[in-house]
């Protein structure tokens, strides 16, 4: 029988061989003659069930995701989205550190469904995993920072509204459900720092991070030869690359072009500045401990700091009243000359019995048992969510943590970890 199958045939049956008649006129007499014998051919199709087309066919990877991400965003964006500071060294240890990283896979475990919830400042989560501030989100992906607070509240993890978002807390926070938490990069007028505070939890954010590791602006060579200034502004350049990606420019005919809307309610400041001098960074300042004290005074929610690599400032931040550490290098953003954030990791876990976060370099769910390993109670990401808005949209952020949650599941198995707490065991070496 002859069936059609994905495009294709499956199982042809002819007939058989047989050798030439003797005392036939054909000149191949008497030398072995192959032929073929057909009985009946049925060209009857049969239906074939053919798997659907899902989109874990298509992009069963955050990679998958970043290249096509790639190419429906214009190239000034993705200069913003995907680039470092210097020469991004740091970018590339990041990665190769966490490549490092080995675990021992174990035998004889029977069958099981690891559990991969977790429990974080009072609030459960199914997975171990929150969406990281990225500012400007918006310029990402059209409408990006409430399509990620709502895939936040629907799957229950952190979402973590930056002081740069190009949408206001009041406008983001009703998405956001009892996960929301506010990235706080300090401004220099307490009177300005304690109205964005009072925002920010009338919106419904219960949890502010304040980000330490951005003390001054950084050089981003990158993106800064990518055009951008802050608000965009598109030079025929820019317009090009932007005419290039209809999706996206669509998306910004309808939302307007992005800009940091928060601080903007506090400057009069027109036109438009580098993206490495926006208005953000005139209005904030370079905090120190005093401006940690006096933070952890009029703020009565949970306090996360972010960008701690060293462990005496982990443990001098435990003893001054924070309620957890975020361990990260900002990506490489900030400074090109510091350590992989995963290296910095175990001795920060030493110094501090508070939850510990870790971000940085995470490309799928290995790398999150990983840092869960080495100490980390939980993993941030950021870059990974906004490959999924430039990929598919809103149910791109949502297959980001489909992607993570499969690939845990499919570790855990080898490695024989039934919960998020047996990860250490199976540590073999950080090379």
């Amino acid at each position: 029988p002859l069936a059609q199958r994905h495009g294709g045939f499956e199982r042809v049956i002819f007939g058989k061989t047989a050798h030439a008649c003797e005392g036939s006129p054909n000149p191949w007499i008497g030398k072995p003659l192959v032929l073929l014998m057909f009985r009946r051919v049925d060209f009857t199709l049969r239906r074939v069930n053919v798997t659907p087309m899902t989109l874990h066919n298509r992009y069963p990877a955050i990679s998958d995701l970043k290249a096509r991400a790639k190419r429906r965003i214009p190239h000034f964006v993705w200069e913003y989205l995907d680039s470092a500071t210097g020469v991004e060294a740091t970018q590339r240890r990041n990665r190769a550190a966490l490549e490092r990283v080995l675990l021992n896979p174990s035998i004889l475990h029977g069958e099981f469904e690891p559990d991969l919830s977790v429990r974080l400042l009072g609030q459960e989560h199914p997975l171990p995993v929150g969406i990281a501030p990225v500012g400007m989100s918006g310029l990402i992906w059209p409408g990006a920072e409430q399509m990620l607070a709502r895939t936040a509240a629907k799957k229950s993890i952190p979402y973590t509204l930056s002081t740069v978002a190009s949408q206001l807390p009041e406008d983001v926070g009703p998405h956001a459900g009892d996960n929301a938490w506010f990235q706080l990069y300090p401004p220099r007028d307490p009177g300005i720092r304690d109205d964005i505070l009072g925002r920010a939890k009338a919106a419904g954010f219960g949890t502010l991070v304040l980000t330490v590791d951005v003390p001054v602006a950084s050089r981003r060579e990158r993106q800064t030869r990518g055009g951008l200034t802050n608000p965009p502004k598109l030079t025929p350049r820019l317009a090009l690359q932007a005419a290039q990606c209809p999706a996206w420019r669509n998306g910004i005919r309808k939302t307007g072009m992005p800009r940091m809307r928060l601080m903007d309610s506090y400057s009069d400041i027109k036109g438009a500045l580098p993206s490495t001098q926006h208005i953000g960074y005139l209005l904030r300042t370079s905090p120190d401990w005093d401006y940690f004290k006096s933070l952890r005074e009029v703020w009565d929610g949970p306090l996360i700091v972010k960008g701690v690599c060293r462990p005496d400032d982990a443990a001098r931040l435990t003893d001054e009243g924070a309620d957890a550490i975020w361990v990260s290098n900002h990506a490489g953003r900030q400074f090109d000359g510091g350590p992989a954030t995963i290296e910095t990791l175990p001795a920060v876990r030493a110094a501090t019995n508070l939850p510990v976060i870790f971000d940085s370099g995470i490309e799928g769910g290995l790398d999150v048992l990983r840092a869960l390993s080495l100490g980390a109670d939980f993993v941030m990401l950021g870059r990974a969510f906004h490959y999924g808005l430039g990929a598919l949209g809103e149910r791109g952020a949502a297959h980001v943590l489909d992607i993570l949650r499969q690939d845990m599941i499919s570790n855990m198995g080898q490695l024989g970890a039934k919960t998020l707490k047996n990860l250490s065991d199976c540590l073999r070496t950080t090379q």
